[in-house]
């Protein structure tokens, strides 16, 4: 039922009202007081009632938001004093979909282990309702968005002389505008009317979908774009020259920013090896994680940790909040350039082609056994390899990742090391490996 960020997938299949109120009547087990918000899906509003309604019936008060960003639903479950907060969106996935994402007071996604039990409650059944005379009350709270740009703006001292160009995708990603504005900054906007059928482009913000983006910032002469996806969870970047920059250089460039000697950072197991490069020449170190932004902040909330992140556009600076903010990573974007200068320049300065990446899918019948098969055979060939998330092995050329696919019946196999022929020989010796087991095809 849960993914590693919630539940989505096509309304009326996999996400229906009847969901939606047993997920509802789950949470109210432990949760008294619960922050309700939904991002511009025209399946939201349904949604988001059935789940009041699951609440209420079970005694928990709920304070709707109404349309907003997942980041802003994120830090208002602290701000209005609730035990959870609850978002209705499937985020960057098609208009068709919807999803429900559980947050906890601290601003952090439901570990699986919490998902698990809510999903333990609405399976088995017996979810008994509050007398009538104890039921939950409803409140309306209009002033979380406001709250979430006040937020932002006081994070930062200035953004004047700043140009950038915003594509919010039809989404709800307005937090970022009003603050860049609020700091002085010169904002043109594109798709900025909320419309959850996504008309402009797909939701996911991406070098193919950004075509617009990619041809207005030189055009108008900005010094960088920026592009949410529906909930504005994640942002992306486009340079001054109208170049998509790929989520691992600006990991890297975030990363580099801030840290300081003996400091951490969070990244997933299919990070690029730019990233531990970068950082270990600032004096600090990475720690990887599984794929998800949960896990990402389940990292950073430890001590030591300046920073974690996704390549597919997820950021989180764990002395903001532990949800990964597009709009504050929009705002550190525009700190970094009025700083340090044009966004392309620093991403050259990267040098992301000495870099070399081979991938390779495996079509199986039975991706878990093919794993498990390949685990206990890679394991056994690789003294120090990682089973964090599939099985991570680094040699000192650079390093391969084989895990399965979340979505489709593949074992995916990544290699990236610093030369061409380094990449071509990680893989290789993976191939052998497989060749040998006798997997995929």
């Amino acid at each position: 039922m849960f993914g590693t960020s919630g539940i989505r997938g096509p309304v009326g299949e996999t996400v229906t009202a009847d969901l939606a109120l047993r997920i509802g009547q789950a949470l109210a087990v432990d949760a008294e007081r619960v922050v309700l918000g939904r991002d511009a899906r025209i399946t939201g509003d349904v949604l988001a009632d059935a789940l009041s309604a699951g609440l209420r019936e079970c005694g928990a008060d709920v304070v709707r938001v109404g349309v907003a960003a997942t980041p802003t639903i994120a830090r208002s479950v602290e701000w209005f004093d609730a035990d959870a907060g609850v978002a209705v969106t499937a985020s960057h996935n098609p208009a068709p979909d919807n999803g429900i994402k559980l947050w906890t007071q601290s601003g952090q996604a439901f570990s699986p282990a919490r998902n698990d039990r809510i999903e333990e409650r609405v399976t088995s059944g017996g979810l008994a309702p509050a007398e009538w005379d104890a039921l939950g009350r409803e409140y309306a709270e209009t002033g979380a968005v406001e709250r979430h740009t006040d937020a932002v703006v006081d994070a930062f001292e200035t953004m004047e002389g700043v140009d950038a160009v915003v594509d919010l995708g039809n989404g709800t990603g307005r937090v970022t505008v009003d603050a860049l504005y609020e700091l002085g900054a010169t904002v043109n906007t594109l798709n900025a009317q909320q419309d959850g059928t996504f008309p402009a482009r797909k939701s996911e913000p991406n070098a193919e979908t950004l075509t617009a983006l990619r041809q207005t910032v030189p055009a108008t002469d900005a010094d960088f774009g920026i592009a949410h996806d529906g909930d504005s969870d994640r942002m992306v970047a486009v340079s001054d020259t109208g170049a998509y920059v790929p989520g691992d250089a600006l990991l890297a460039l975030f990363a580099r920013d801030v840290v300081s000697e003996g400091d951490s950072v969070a990244v997933p197991v299919d990070t690029s090896l730019l990233v531990a490069d970068v950082v270990a020449e600032a004096g600090g170190d990475v720690t990887y994680t599984p794929v998800g932004d949960v896990f990402v902040a389940e990292a950073v909330s430890r001590p030591g940790f300046a920073f974690g992140g996704e390549p597919s556009g997820a950021w989180i600076w764990p002395d903001q909040t532990l949800a990964p903010d597009g709009n504050y990573a929009a705002l550190r974007l525009a700190d970094l350039v009025r700083r340090k200068g044009p966004l392309s320049e620093q991403v050259a300065d990267l040098d992301v082609s000495r870099y070399a990446t081979r991938r390779l899918n495996l079509s199986v019948d039975d991706k878990e056994g093919a794993m498990r098969t390949l685990g206990d055979a890679l394991t056994a060939a690789y003294e120090d390899a990682d089973t964090t998330d599939g099985v991570r092995v680094e040699t000192d050329s650079g390093w391969f990742l084989v895990r399965a696919s979340g979505t489709e019946p593949l074992i995916r196999v990544t290699a990236e090391a610093r030369a061409e022929s380094d990449a071509d020989e990680l893989v290789s010796e993976v191939r052998s490996i497989i060749e040998r087991e006798g997997i995929g095809s």
